[in-house]
């Protein structure tokens, strides 16, 4: 009896997998539906739909879109002695460091910090010399897709690119964690989307939205008359509707839009994906 019963439910999520996918999806969006109904109907849990989701959104993506900016990046000067550097490696708990020469674009090397280690043994430091100790850095456009820089990361065994703009200026960096977080975990950096600007199409259709978007400005882009009575920007406004501080991944719709979090911290909420919807 238990026997018949384990396979009756065995066809029944077999009828269920073959329904979700019965409509053969045409292009991203469809297939992004159709996931989502799979996860409706429990053949995928939230987790598997997040990492799917994840995966499909990184090759929407750019270098740019992901980087630790100039302004934020944490260097050496080559010129720097270990007790004057070690502050700041301290401080900062990262495990690698772009080291420059005369100027941040003049990035000389990659230092790890694993490999200071033997700095420890050592009483003497006067024949110190960091160049030593460096690994060829790698230099990668802003304009690269992530999908692309994952997967040289992963062909290299690089771990960190220093990211160049179009005049070959150093503009910021980026990790092979950067790229894996947008698929399987939250991001603790914000996303750069440009600096002058709140709002980017994407190929797909969608957008990426700053959450600190002033309500005026995003009215102003797509047409929508949100009141600004009760909150300034477009993260206000998606905090009202979750009623909680929203995580990664999470959805909303307001007004004939979905929101979905790209990336939030404990505090806020600092990028959106919009999928506009169908009227």
């Amino acid at each position: 009896m238990s026997e018949d019963r384990s396979s009756n439910e065995q066809k029944s999520w077999l009828n269920k997998l073959t329904q979700a996918f019965a409509h053969e999806p045409k292009n991203r969006q469809e297939l992004l539906e159709v996931l989502r109904e799979a996860h409706q109907n429990k053949l995928l849990d939230s987790e598997a739909l997040a990492i799917v989701e994840g995966a499909i959104q990184v090759a929407d993506l750019q270098v740019r879109d992901i980087m630790v900016p100039r302004s934020q990046m944490i260097s050496i000067k080559a010129t720097q002695t270990p007790k004057e550097f070690l502050p700041s490696i301290i401080e900062a708990a990262h495990s690698r460091y772009p080291v420059v020469g005369e100027s941040l674009d003049d990035v000389i090397g990659i230092l790890l910090a694993k490999d200071l280690l033997p700095l420890i043994l050592q009483e003497e430091q006067q024949s110190f010399n960091i160049k030593d100790l460096l690994r060829p850095a790698t230099f990668v456009p802003e304009s690269k897709r992530l999908n692309v820089l994952l997967r040289e990361f992963r062909a290299n065994h690089n771990h960190m690119a220093v990211v160049i703009d179009e005049y070959g200026g150093v503009a910021g960096l980026v990790t092979i964690e950067d790229v894996l977080e947008q698929i399987v975990g939250d991001i603790e950096d914000e996303h750069d989307v440009e600096e002058d600007s709140y709002v980017k199409p994407l190929p797909s259709g969608d957008f990426l939205v700053k959450a600190l978007t002033p309500i005026d400005n995003f009215n102003e882009a797509f047409g929508t008359d949100f009141s600004d009575d009760e909150f300034d920007t477009v993260g206000g406004l998606v905090m009202s509707a979750f009623g909680h501080l929203p995580k990664r991944n999470e959805v909303t719709e307001i007004g004939g839009f979905r929101f979905r979090i790209l990336n939030a911290d404990s505090r806020r909420v600092h990028l959106l994906r919009l999928t506009p919807l169908a009227g």
